[in-house]
């Protein structure tokens, strides 16, 4: 693991595995143009760095300090119970979906009994070992300004990810929504509860957008009419996905689309999954690349 770190900066190629079904797939989104493309990505180690300053980067979820140690106490241990319940192979998907619906039930549940505030989001990102990828301002600027919308999918908390966003970008875009668990605060700032269905990582896919709450008021400019949220993205056919695991493939499912390019952060444990992840991926980018590849590749399709 050391190794490939270290030599990350040299190691960036792409890696393609059909590079003649990809360019048919690139060949058809350019000719449909932006208005039928939208984005899908993951959040954590995807859009951000999988190693920051050296450090290994914190997820999402690892950054919360709740400044209640009995409750950061109490969350660790739900996670040491449901996680491996997560990834044992053997549990029906089914049972396994409740499974994940009591976790994060119970972990969202003792956010609100611990007493969760904004201002302790706001201090746990500023303490936190997380940053973008480099390019992802550019990227993000480029899709915003040809009006493609953005979707960040995620089962973790979106008020994290959107301060991470405030923190870490300091920028605002009017394409980007975040479909995740949205929290409900008080005037205090103390969180109250949440809004909307519990979207898990079992259910984190384009189905989620019904689930998700609010649904972004517009994907694209303001100007437009309020045929927005779900709707508008089904009618956008052509998908760029970006991921960091096998699993986020599955966040185009329930999207009916014409082609989709699909683009893996390989960011450990290279050798031993970069075959699989070939198989899988229309694109590998190994060893915690940044985001130049992604952003060639749109330049292209816009070209």
């Amino acid at each position: 693991m050391e190794q490939y770190r270290v030599e990350s900066a040299k190691c960036r190629k792409a890696i393609i595995s059909n590079p003649v079904e990809l360019e048919k797939k690139k060949i058809a989104i350019k000719a449909a143009g932006p208005s039928k493309l939208q984005v899908i990505a993951d959040f954590d180690m995807t859009l951000t760095k999988y190693w920051v300053d050296g450090k290994r980067g914190q997820s999402t979820h690892a950054l919360l300090k709740q400044e209640n140690a009995e409750y950061d106490l109490k969350r660790r241990e739900v996670h040491d119970y449901y996680y491996p319940l997560e990834i044992c192979p053997t549990i029906p998907v089914d049972e396994k979906t409740k499974l994940m619906e009591e976790w994060w039930e119970k972990t969202h549940a003792l956010l609100v009994e611990g007493g969760l505030t904004y201002a302790a989001i706001r201090n746990s990102v500023a303490n936190s070992v997380i940053d973008f990828r480099d390019y992802v301002i550019q990227l993000f600027e480029t899709l915003e300004k040809n009006g493609v919308p953005v979707l960040i999918f995620s089962a973790g908390l979106a008020d994290i990810i959107e301060e991470v966003m405030r923190q870490k970008l300091k920028k605002k875009f009017k394409n980007i929504e975040v479909v995740s668990n949205r929290m409900v605060f008080d005037d205090n700032g103390n969180l109250t509860g949440f809004r909307g269905k519990t979207i898990h990582v079992l259910n984190k896919n384009e189905h989620a957008l019904e689930m998700a709450a609010p649904i972004h008021e517009k994907l694209g400019s303001s100007d437009v009419p309020d045929d927005s949220g779900a709707s508008a993205v089904r009618n956008r056919t052509n998908v760029l996905l970006l991921g960091d695991h096998i699993g986020d493939l599955g966040m185009s499912d329930g999207l009916d689309f014409e082609n989709r390019i699909s683009i893996a952060f390989l960011n450990d444990n290279v050798e031993e999954w970069m075959e699989t992840y070939k198989q899988a991926f229309d694109i590998v980018l190994p060893n915690d690349a940044s985001m130049r590849e992604v952003v060639d590749l749109v330049h292209e399709l816009f070209s």
